[in-house]
């Protein structure tokens, strides 16, 4: 079975000439949406994704604008909004060392270096200078894991276990 990932969410058109407007979801939006990449479409009550070939991308407020080879004006594009566009897994690119796709991070077991389990990683937040884990900690409370240096020391993605050196204050 076919693993998909999001890149962005289709909330309106714009214009006339088929652009839509896309919410991304990607770290990655100039490579994903580079002229002649292809993205699938997947709609509510749809059970097959449509293969789209992306003919331009533009940045417009916070927004990201895309066309499609073969949908030229807005009544092309219309029936699209509320879509979800994807990637397959093997469209993702590989990353540099020590660098992650939230999937890959979301689940992992997180302990301390003394072996001591926190629990499991349940979302990441990308607030500013450095992304932040939500640990569902054992007694059902959140706890918020800075994602540097000084407290993550190891991540295992294949084991889905992630080691840290809790700093004073961290887990209370």
């Amino acid at each position: 079975m076919e693993k998909w990932f999001n890149v962005g969410k289709i909330v309106n058109t714009h214009g006339i000439k088929g652009e839509v407007r896309v919410i991304s979801q990607t770290d990655f939006a100039d490579e994903r949406y580079k002229p002649g990449n292809h993205l699938f479409l997947f709609m509510p009550n749809s059970k097959e994704p449509i293969k789209l070939t992306v003919q331009s991308h533009r940045k417009h407020k916070s927004f990201d604008l895309l066309t499609f080879t073969g949908y030229p004006n807005v009544n092309d594009v219309e029936p699209m909004k509320g879509g979800v566009l994807k990637i397959s897994e093997e469209q993702q690119g590989e990353l540099e060392e020590n660098e992650f796709y939230f999937h890959q991070i979301i689940g992992c077991l997180v302990f301390t270096t003394h072996g001591e389990e926190i629990g499991k990683i349940r979302e990441i937040l990308t607030p500013g200078a450095n992304d932040v884990w939500v640990v569902k900690g054992k007694g059902g409370k959140d706890i918020l894991i800075p994602y540097i240096e000084q407290i993550v020391k190891k991540i295992d993605v294949k084991e889905k276990i992630v080691l840290i050196e809790p700093m004073e204050g961290l887990l209370s």
